[in-house]
């Protein structure tokens, strides 16, 4: 089965819902007085919101490679997982229930990033390929049964144009059904970038580059767009998660104070936007955090963690938006897991 979830973090909530701990320095006589200090803390307790579904999938041994990513496809009731190694499919296909139904071994030389894009009538998974070789600095869009639909980027070829579109390593994807597409470009490779593109590859805005400061990243990981028209970025490299006006590309805001230890490797919204879950790689934990609220965006607050095995190593993630349930890929124990909402 792979290494499996043993506990969760736990921390201490101070007045209810308050998100500030509170430091009151008392001293003897004839010492004199200090003034309470309060220190903000990201974190408040809540009740456990997930727990992990040992039934998933029916058949672990099934993963032979090291799992990357995953995309939920809730119309169709489908889950796809992108993997890498040699001789091993590069996209194994399940059902919600756990059951394998497919197996890919196509143009994909090593996949990072997976979409799933469904609506009613269409569906298709979009792939980027941070390889170096033939098929690398692309992105790959496929129909359900992995045949190959169009190529964003120049096979095999590096850079940084606009017009037309070329990749470093692109790490992850978003596709509005409306045809937009959201490109976080820089998984290490030259380009430190997000990108907004037309159904029809023109850009319409481009934000970032190398650094720290506003809008500027260091390893842009993960994407995705809330109903408010925001665009959030999980900037791994520099332990936060940013904000954009996804109309604009305007900056709104950061969130760092919950990445305190490690980085935010993905970026998802649960479907009522209740929710922010991001997987943490180097400290093996999932957070789950409180919603973005509208207008200023604050700072985040956790409201649940999930403490997963040493070595884990939790990449990217997708939540189903009919069942709630949170798929996580792990690349270091080289499975997907299901975690299944409690309410």
């Amino acid at each position: 089965m792979g290494l499996r979830q043993f506990g969760r973090a736990r921390l201490l909530l101070l007045g209810g819902v308050a998100s500030v701990l509170v430091l009151a320095a008392l001293y003897g006589p004839g010492r004199g007085s200090q003034p309470l200090v309060l220190f903000f803390s990201p974190w408040r307790i809540e009740k456990q919101l997930y727990k992990l579904d040992l039934s998933w999938p029916k058949f672990p041994e099934l993963f032979t490679g090291q799992t990357f990513c995953v995309a939920v496809d809730h119309i169709h009731g489908l889950v796809y997982v992108g993997q890498r190694g040699d001789h091993v499919p590069k996209v194994l296909v399940f059902s919600e229930e756990g059951y394998l139904l497919q197996a890919w071994n196509t143009t994909l030389e090593m996949p990072h990033g997976i979409f799933a894009l469904n609506t009613a009538n269409d569906s298709s998974v979009w792939i980027t390929d941070v390889g170096t070789g033939e098929y690398g600095h692309t992105i790959k869009q496929y129909s359900p049964s992995g045949k190959l639909l169009q190529v964003l980027g120049i096979p095999g070829v590096a850079g940084s144009g606009t017009n037309p579109v070329q990749f470093d390593q692109p790490a992850e994807i978003y596709v509005e059904h409306t045809g937009d597409i959201y490109v976080v470009d820089g998984d290490g490779g030259m380009n430190n970038r997000l990108l907004k593109l037309t159904e029809d590859l023109k850009t319409l805005w481009l934000r970032g580059e190398n650094g720290s400061g506003t809008a500027q990243f260091r390893i842009p990981h993960s994407v995705t767009v809330d109903s408010f028209g925001r665009v959030w970025v999980a900037d791994r490299g520099n332990q936060r998660i940013q904000a954009f006006d996804k109309t604009t590309g305007e900056w709104l805001g950061s969130w760092s104070d919950c990445f305190v230890e490690d980085g935010p490797y993905s970026v998802r919204l649960t479907a009522d936007e209740k929710y922010m879950i991001t997987a943490q790689l180097n400290i093996d934990r999932v957070l789950i955090l409180a919603a973005p609220p509208v207008g200023s965006i604050g700072d985040c607050v956790v409201v649940d963690t999930i403490q997963l095995a040493a070595r884990v190593r939790p990449h990217l993630l997708d939540i189903s938006m009919k069942s709630g349930a949170v798929y996580v890929a792990e690349i270091g124990a080289q499975q997907v897991q299901k975690y299944v909402p409690l309410d």
